[in-house]
């Protein structure tokens, strides 16, 4: 008798398996983790390394602890490593690094039982516990040599204009930010690369970017440096298209990610902070089995004309 298999949907069937789609992911973020060490240094290249191992680290030790398959081989703990460590400033304490790292693959991951069934992003909800335990370390921002400096959009929120960088220098990343927020043209190429790989659609970063940028003319923003500034891109193309915490359906996404544009505006040009992408993915990660819910496809009942 053959082994029946259980799993959490969706269920896709046809040649793309979880490694090769994490490969590609990889392989998408590369543009920015080299931007980050030509921008940064090398010390850049050590907190993505740190935050990978450690998640790999961590997911082997818990699934043998719970004598549970080991999954390291899928590649999305590496995943996590890397994008966590894209959201954290070069400054961070390697300490630091590595306790988000195992919030983020024990905590976030593995106590909701492993990868499909995590309810949020777990890069992200690291992010955000860090930024709350952290305060200071998380927004040392330095650029270049051990310089401190502000982040484009804490200089906008403040008016002081002349530590705004200019929009080439903010397409470029020349700035102070995270490692993986501040270059966005080497985001934007692995945007495009996902989207020719077809692991991602256009529904979600089009209509989180879109949103932005409506919004932002509506309210009289400057619209090209809010999409370049913060970790806008970085959010919209890499996190809010994580697989098991987003819609799978067409107007799901859409709904996600116009979700994602309108919380991101509204702490970023009302809230406390200068940045409310990583807030507006988990809010909008919680919602999500409502919205998949709301826009799932209903079945055809009986023949043609009933």
């Amino acid at each position: 008798m053959n082994k029946l298999i259980s799993a959490v949907s969706p269920h896709i069937s046809g040649m793309k398996t979880t490694q090769k789609i994490m490969l590609d992911v990889i392989i998408a973020l590369m543009p920015a983790v080299i931007a980050s060490v030509i921008i940064f240094g090398w010390r850049s290249l050590l907190v993505v390394g740190i935050c990978v191992a450690t998640c790999v680290i961590s997911e082997f030790l818990f699934e043998k602890l719970c004598k549970r398959e080991v999954t390291i081989t899928d590649l999305s703990a590496v995943v996590t490593g890397v994008i966590l460590a894209l959201n954290l400033p070069v400054s961070i304490p390697i300490w630091q690094a590595s306790l988000g790292s195992v919030i983020a693959i024990i905590v976030v991951k593995q106590l909701f039982g492993g990868i499909g069934q995590n309810f949020a992003n777990p890069a992200i909800t690291a992010r955000i516990i860090m930024m709350t335990a952290f305060s200071t370390t998380m927004t040392a921002w330095v650029f270049p040599d051990a310089v401190s400096t502000a982040t484009p959009l804490a200089a906008l929120a403040k008016g002081d204009a002349a530590s705004m960088p200019s929009n080439l220098e903010l397409l470029l990343g020349w700035h102070g930010g995270c490692l993986g927020e501040t270059c966005a043209l080497a985001l934007i190429l692995g945007g495009v690369y996902l989207l020719v790989r077809r692991v991602i659609s256009w529904h979600i970063p089009v209509a989180f970017i879109g949103t932005v940028a409506l919004m932002s003319l509506v309210c009289g923003k400057d619209v090209l440096y809010q999409l370049l500034s913060g970790g806008l891109m970085l959010a919209a193309i890499f996190m809010a298209t994580d697989y098991s915490t987003s819609p799978s359906t067409p107007w799901g996404k859409i709904i996600f990610g116009v979700g994602c544009g309108l919380i991101t505006v509204l702490i970023r040009f009302w809230g406390n902070f200068p940045e409310g992408v990583s807030f507006s993915i988990l809010i909008m990660n919680i919602l999500t089995p409502y919205i998949s819910k709301l826009t799932r496809q209903r079945p055809l009942i009986g023949g043609e004309g009933k």
